[in-house]
């Protein structure tokens, strides 16, 4: 039996049960209305965030679970890595509308936008607001999964030179220099824009930090995109606040929503937005597009053929 605690659409239900006529599914809006069936599901389709070690102990029928989106920092590895579930995610369904934010931002920043939108309330008519081309910059990206490369692809058609950072110094499509921790500071010193699409591991906890905003261009911009607890907030905070970096946008916090009083909606060398650089019309379609392409590997037990395997020491 499959069990679905994800919110999916009407008509992806319908199309999901009409390439599988064969299978049992049982679809819920949450996991507090698909709990009662969990101890039968054999294969879970889940948004990530609704499983806890206790739920896992339940499902004793368990043997794959489905991640439709690829964060991946809310699941109970070590309960699920002692049952032996399979886990797969959605990676690489976000890169379009992630690369799309983050060249829009890079632009938004270059061009003033913020400030044109606001002459334009007050009918200021000022030519004299500085512009700035993106065109021949450098643009650092950590991580060089699918999104960070899909943001690099486009950065060409702006001629960018673009850096890459992996934990391996492994090649990377569309980055023309690797680096690896040892030669990240050539990164974070060379880079006119910074966009970090890290996933929430022990590894990148406060990965950009007091070190990294110090190796920065005093015009640098900021972008993240990845996971909020991969920055030391506080550290950039105070970076911003003593405009030691030109500007930082930032889609993704320590703590979301982000808090009222947080000093950084206030600051005029920031732009944040409610975590949406991965929202797009497509978003379920493609996530159940591998869901599906992965089921019917899985059903003919060729489990080592599927896509997007999450190894359980990685966590991502």
């Amino acid at each position: 039996m499959i069990l679905s605690s994800a919110r999916l659409r009407d008509e992806i239900k319908e199309e999901i049960k009409n390439k599988f006529p064969e299978e049992e599914f049982h679809f819920y809006n949450n996991m507090k209305e698909a709990k009662a069936y969990l101890n039968q599901a054999e294969v879970l389709v889940s948004y990530g965030e609704d499983l806890t070690d206790e739920l896992v102990a339940e499902a004793k029928a368990l043997k794959w679970i489905m991640v439709i989106s690829a964060g991946l920092d809310k699941m109970p590895f070590n309960a699920l890595e002692k049952q032996g579930v399979l886990i797969t995610n959605a990676r690489g369904i976000h890169k379009t509308p992630m690369a799309e934010y983050t060249i829009s931002m890079m632009l938004h920043v270059s061009r003033k936008a913020n400030i044109l939108l606001e002459n334009q309330k007050q009918h200021i008519w000022d030519r004299k607001v500085p512009m700035t081309e993106v065109s021949g910059k450098t643009l650092g990206i950590l991580g060089t999964g699918a999104i960070g490369c899909e943001i690099a692809r486009l950065a060409k058609a702006f001629n960018m030179k673009t850096i890459g950072f992996n934990r391996s110094g492994h090649p990377a499509e569309n980055c023309d220099v690797i680096v690896d921790k040892e030669g990240i500071s050539t990164l974070y010193e060379e880079s006119d824009f910074i966009v970090n699409v890290l996933p929430s591991t022990p590894q990148t906890y406060q990965f950009v930090g007091k070190n990294a905003f110090s190796l920065m261009k005093p015009n640098a911009v900021f972008i993240n995109i990845g996971r909020g607890k991969t920055v030391d907030e506080e550290e950039l905070i105070h970076v911003l606040q003593d405009e030691k970096i030109g500007h930082a946008v930032l889609d993704v916090f320590e703590k979301e929503p982000l808090k009222e009083e947080s000093p950084l909606w206030d600051l005029k060398n920031v732009t944040v937005t409610p975590h949406l650089s991965g929202i797009s019309p497509q978003y379920q379609e493609r996530a159940i597009e591998i869901f599906c392409d992965n089921l019917t590997l899985f059903r003919k037990d060729k489990q080592e053929e599927m896509i997007n395997i999450i190894p359980f020491d990685r966590g991502y």
